[in-house]
């Protein structure tokens, strides 16, 4: 169903594209630890444009490829004109005769959506800073893994900044059918279109998005709770005053204790311990935050695999 189709946003899936990615990220997962080659994408070409560095997107989508019978060829700005006086749209279509899928990792969406329109193959979503889709599909299997595959009904607390991650669970959660609470300070709340976007995707799941100011209510009787970087890439600048406007937004036990008894917890990584969450917490839940780490690698294998096919 999505061949030859852009990832750029959890939104524009189907269920049946979303339902699809989760279980052929699991299938992927499963013959990759029982030996099982899976070469579809053999002789294939991924082009990862990256804006933004990141040691998880450029490793798990260029072992993805390799594992896939592909090769990945990383353009940084230094490698390619964009942003040095050629137009994207230019670079999307010279790129396009070139290879067979691009992954790009940058900051405006919408250079992301104008790759895609400009580009003839699949474009790939890997991070700006309104989405993070494929780290929250990831996020997602990571969940399934430890709570089932019907995450329907399901109780999420991400707890911090409306940024990318948090924009990105709306949609997932509006997506599986999960019941999402985001707790963030004033002025920090994510993306209002976003919000409205998921509210009715949420429709057909029967999914609760709330957005509250107190952690705790967020926290209460949640099976699965989340958290990110105070600071994103490019927001350097504001760090001292986040750190104190973020002042109470932290996974620590505390928090921990108001949850589900079974809870477990979340993060994309990098952590900045005794930031978002505290050492002890992230070293209790290191299974699974690790094991979401390397779900990235699967998952965006899945995404690969049914975009880029023939």
């Amino acid at each position: 169903m999505l061949k030859g189709k852009d990832l750029l946003s959890i939104h524009d899936l189907s269920q049946d594209e979303f339902t699809e990615i989760l279980e052929t990220a699991a299938r992927l997962k499963m013959e990759l630890k029982a030996g099982i080659p899976y070469p579809i994408l053999k002789g294939k070409t991924l082009a990862m444009i990256f804006e933004k560095s990141s040691t998880r997107t450029r490793v798990s989508f260029q072992t993805g490829i390799f594992q896939l019978g592909g090769q990945g060829i990383f353009l940084s700005t230094r490698d390619i004109h964009l942003g040095h006086g050629e137009p994207v749209k230019d670079t999307a279509r010279v790129l396009a005769r070139y290879v067979d899928g691009i992954m790009i990792r940058t900051f405006a969406q919408s250079e992301v959506e104008e790759f895609a329109k400009y580009a003839d193959v699949p474009v790939i979503n890997a991070l700006t800073d309104l989405l993070h889709p494929c780290q929250v599909l990831t996020d997602l299997l990571t969940m399934q893994e430890y709570k089932g595959k019907d995450l329907k009904g399901l109780h999420f607390a991400y707890i911090g900044d409306g940024n990318n991650m948090a924009n990105s669970y709306l949609y997932g959660c509006a997506k599986a059918g999960i019941h999402c609470t985001i707790a963030c300070p004033e002025g920090y709340e994510p993306d209002a279109q976003v919000l409205a976007n998921a509210k009715e995707d949420a429709k057909a799941t029967g999914a609760e998005l709330k957005i509250v100011r107190d952690p705790a209510e967020a926290a209460k009787d949640a099976d699965v709770l989340a958290t990110d970087t105070w600071t994103s890439m490019g927001e350097e600048a504001e760090r001292e005053v986040r750190e104190k406007v973020f002042q109470g937004y932290q996974i620590n036990k505390d928090l921990l204790s108001v949850a589900d008894k079974k809870a477990i917890v979340l993060h994309c990584l990098p952590a900045y311990r005794g930031k978002e969450i505290t050492e002890d917490v992230l070293e209790s839940y290191a299974n699974v935050i690790f094991d979401e780490a390397e779900n990235r690698l699967h998952t965006q294998k899945a995404i690969m695999a049914l975009t880029m096919c023939d």
